[in-house]
């Protein structure tokens, strides 16, 4: 499958994991518009020039996915000149609070005990499920904004895979985008100069040993199984893509054609 993707694209000082989104192409032949959907991780340390480059795409709106913990742990993005902020957090601060926590400061026999044996990767399948399954009403809140007047936009949480790629994802569904490209934009992710720097309290080597590092990795990975779950629930749950739009988002006929006139060539 071949894509239309910028054939340039700007790696970010301070702003990891962003891309356009444009050109992934519909089941119908359209393809998303390049320009007017970006995704990202999170803006806190942008510098000087990419606030500059950010500002200079024109964004009407920037998605904040993360919640509070996020926020006081990397900090509020930069501002950006004309820019609507929203933020709608898909986790609850205190969700997981104590495993983060020993994700950062836990030692080996510790992290085994959370992580071995498939429960990290486990972690990230149910996340992925409750996120599609409970947040329907910030998902819905996304796209009702889309199709009303929020592009050009950009969607981001921490990292920009998992919160931020689920979000995208959604919203590649209600165009019609090929089941296969939002996988592929998904995994994208896993590229070594737009993954996530994993931070461990200790800088000693056995913090980041060959073993420790092979532990954290489902948490830090973009998989094609997280995503495949929360397709799965999508299935399970509303029977469907079109019922899940309309009942689980409340995304009208109307709704979505408007989507699709603003984000599709």
């Amino acid at each position: 499958m071949t894509q239309q993707v910028p054939s340039t694209e700007p790696e970010l000082a301070g702003v990891r994991n962003f891309r356009d989104v444009g050109g992934l192409p519909t089941v119908d032949g359209r393809r998303v518009r390049q320009g007017v959907l970006f995704r990202s991780g999170h803006l806190a340390h942008a510098t000087g020039e990419d606030a500059a480059f950010l500002t200079g795409l024109g964004l009407h709106t920037i998605f904040d996915f993360r919640n509070a913990a996020d926020q006081k742990l990397e900090g509020p993005d930069v501002e950006l000149p004309g820019v609507r902020n929203v933020n709608l957090p898909l986790s609850d601060p205190a969700d997981g609070a104590e495993f983060w926590k020993m994700v950062r400061d836990g030692n080996l026999d510790q992290l085994r005990e959370i992580l071995a044996d498939g429960k990290g990767a486990g972690r990230m399948i149910a996340s992925y499920r409750t996120i599609i399954k409970h947040r329907t009403g910030e998902h819905s809140r996304v796209l009702h904004a889309l199709a009303q007047d929020s592009v050009p936009a950009l969607m981001h949480c921490a990292a920009g895979k998992d919160r931020a790629g689920l979000s995208v994802a959604v919203t590649l569904l209600a165009l019609g985008v090929e089941r296969e490209a939002i996988v592929e934009d998904y995994l994208k992710s896993n590229a070594k100069h737009r993954r996530y720097k994993v931070h461990r309290s200790s800088s000693a080597a056995s913090a980041y040993s060959p073993e420790v590092m092979e532990l954290l990795s489902p948490l830090f990975d973009a998989r094609a199984e997280y995503l495949a779950a929360a397709f799965d629930t999508i299935e399970e749950t509303w029977g469907g893509v079109d019922t899940y739009l309309e009942k689980g988002l409340g995304l009208s006929a109307e709704t979505r054609e408007r989507l699709r006139e603003r984000l599709l060539d």
